[in-house]
């Protein structure tokens, strides 16, 4: 067996089912005896310290996401054989995008360049990622942002940042979990044997 976990990761924009898939992968990992570790989205959190989220994002809400995304992903690798990420490190850059673009703020080249420094470095630790496609047509979650302009922004700059950073990158569409779940199965296992 790889000697440390393999690290699935699930990228996308808000309500593209993305802790859905990650619950039943987990789900079904349990159940062939194998330990899996679920570290989510860590935005709630954030927004609770203060930090701006969503269409307010800021540099430091960023670097503090990637940053606890990082932490919370290292200590899952103490015990886990499989480790599931429900946004990986890319996504808060997207989002810092997004939010720049649609309230036309912006920030220094220097600070973008090196939140991008974080992605680059840490995005050979996943081993098998997935984007979610966005599909205007599938309700948003309860509780959830629902300005469809920053939507569809977040899900165009999280494409823009996973594509440079981790293009060997699968889609995950509506509809097409079933496949989904049955590729990263079959992945962990060959990377396992």
């Amino acid at each position: 067996m790889n000697r440390y976990p393999f690290r699935i990761a699930v990228a996308g924009t808000h309500s593209t089912g993305k802790t859905t898939f990650l619950t039943e992968l987990k789900h079904r990992f349990e159940q062939s005896g194998v330990s899996a570790a679920y570290v989510h989205d860590s935005a709630v959190n954030a927004r609770e310290k203060g930090f701006p989220i969503l269409a307010d994002h800021t540099f430091e809400s960023t670097a503090w996401l990637m940053a606890r995304a990082i932490e919370l992903e290292t200590e899952a690798s103490l015990s886990a054989d499989v480790i599931l990420v429900d946004r990986p490190v890319a996504d808060a850059l997207g989002y810092l995008r997004a939010a720049l673009i649609h309230t036309s703020r912006s920030v220094t080249n220097a600070r973008i360049c090196a939140l991008e420094k974080i992605c680059e470095a840490w995005a050979p630790e996943y081993d098998l990622v997935f984007l979610t496609v966005l599909d205007p047509l599938i309700e948003l979650g309860e509780g959830r942002d629902d300005d469809a302009i920053f939507r569809t922004r977040a899900a165009d700059e999280v494409t823009h940042v996973v594509d440079k950073f981790m293009s060997d990158r699968h889609l995950l569409r509506h509809g097409e979990t079933d496949a989904a779940l049955a590729f990263a199965i079959a992945e962990f296992e060959s990377n396992r044997s």
